[in-house]
């Protein structure tokens, strides 16, 4: 695993620890991801992401910006 994917993965596990009840769903995304599955993190972030909550919106920027699991589109990031 890219060691700068760790590193954000990390950054997140420490910055969303308060925020429980997302967090579950925030945590099932980020596996999904870190395994390839970017549709299932997709479909879990998008809906936090839209709430407000800031983990996903940066989550969904970096898919956005990489195109991983979704057509690479600098503006949408």
């Amino acid at each position: 695993m890219n060691v700068r994917i760790r590193y954000i993965a990390a950054a997140w596990a420490l910055l969303a620890w308060t925020a429980q009840p997302a967090w579950a769903d925030f945590k099932k995304g980020l596996t999904a991801y870190e395994t390839g599955n970017y549709a299932t993190a997709l479909k879990e972030w998008r809906p936090l992401a839209e709430k407000g909550d800031a983990d996903a919106q940066y989550s969904l920027g970096l898919m956005y910006d990489q195109g991983r699991g979704v057509p690479q589109n600098f503006s949408e990031a």
